[in-house]
């Protein structure tokens, strides 16, 4: 009898290996080093879908906070639907993508590189409509990823961003504390236990995160919903200020994407007027501020906010996977979802 969860548990706990792949050889992201000089680049646009678009917040909070460059979401749809007509001279744009198969996303990139873009990509295919298209393409050597919810690709991702921006920015990177992290969280046994014990699946569920936790967020929201068969809001703490935090109660579940080193003051406010009302909060990371009845999923120890938010990415990928089993469900094949979603 096949065990519930053993293709996403198994592809989560190679994420180390996919790490050290990546940092193994860094040597390709030197043909881009100069490139927003070269091409004169003014604007920034990212290009994604899904589980991507959560890594493409991500890549586009790292240019902006690193870098100082404005960062746009694409809208593929201004294309594929109502036939814009691009003018991108002297802007980078860079696509996302596992597969790079989607045809509004390729629709878009073919369009934005006729319309004088560079075009970078970052897949998991080298061979990928999306990486042909590409000026430069950067692979993901995620290896084949066959769980519908994704995992290791997601992490991948989130580490040819960091590597791409360190580039531009002339940053060190820390191999060995990246995957020595990703190795011992994704090794840790119970790591997520006690939050999957005290989660209800009839009750509300809310994850937040604000800056480089943000993205987390939103992902882990995804992944929840991907494989419990529950509705999950992902949110940055500042907008759940702005109206959703009308609707807590004291049965909702509230976890906090908090990766160590997250400035405290960020989330201060937030918690603050949670816990008038949630008995207890979830942290995701060893960032938070627990006290009482808190559940700590404790994350990883790198030396910055930045390497540790996506090292971090495997707990919440453990603790979706793990939910999902407790709850009966099979999170390698949820229901309704297909491995490549190929919106027009």
């Amino acid at each position: 009898m096949k065990q519930l969860g053993a293709v996403m548990s198994s592809e989560i706990a190679e994420t180390p290996a996919v790490f050290t792949n990546i940092l193994s050889d860094l040597s390709a992201f030197e043909n881009v080093k100069n490139v927003l000089v070269h091409e004169k680049i003014q604007s920034v646009l990212i290009l994604a879908r899904g589980t991507s678009d959560n890594a493409a917040h991500f890549l586009k909070y790292l240019i902006e906070t690193q870098i100082g460059l404005p960062v746009g979401l694409t809208s593929p749809s201004s294309v594929t639907v109502y036939n814009a007509n691009l003018k991108y001279s002297n802007t980078l744009v860079i696509a996302i993508s596992q597969s790079g198969q989607s045809p509004d996303l390729v629709h878009f990139a073919t369009a934005a590189r006729e319309a004088n873009a560079y075009l970078i990509a970052i897949t998991n295919d080298s061979n990928s409509p999306l990486a042909q298209i590409a000026h430069h393409h950067f692979p993901l050597l995620a290896g084949p990823e066959l769980a519908v919810a994704a995992t290791k690709s997601y992490n991948a991702q989130l580490l040819i961003s960091y590597l791409l921006v360190c580039t531009w920015t002339g940053t060190k990177v820390n191999a060995m504390q990246i995957i020595g992290e990703a190795t011992r969280v994704a090794s840790t046994a119970g790591l997520v236990s006690d939050a999957v014990v005290n989660t209800k699946r009839d009750h509300e569920i809310v994850l937040l995160g604000r800056g480089f936790a943000y993205p987390n967020a939103r992902e882990a929201a995804l992944k929840i919903q991907e494989t419990c068969k529950v509705s999950v809001q992902g949110l940055s703490t500042a907008d759940y200020l702005h109206g959703p935090i009308s609707a807590l109660t004291e049965e909702t579940q509230v976890f906090i994407v908090a990766p160590s080193h997250l400035p405290a003051e960020s989330i201060l406010e937030a918690t603050t007027k949670i816990r008038k009302t949630a008995d207890r909060i979830f942290w995701i990371g060893n960032g938070g501020t627990p006290t009482g009845d808190d559940i700590v999923l404790a994350g990883s120890n790198c030396d910055d906010e930045i390497t540790s938010t996506l090292v971090d990415a495997i707990v919440l990928q453990r603790f979706a996977m793990e939910f999902a089993v407790a709850s009966g469900f099979d999170p390698d094949a949820p229901e309704g979802l297909s491995k490549v979603t190929l919106t027009h």
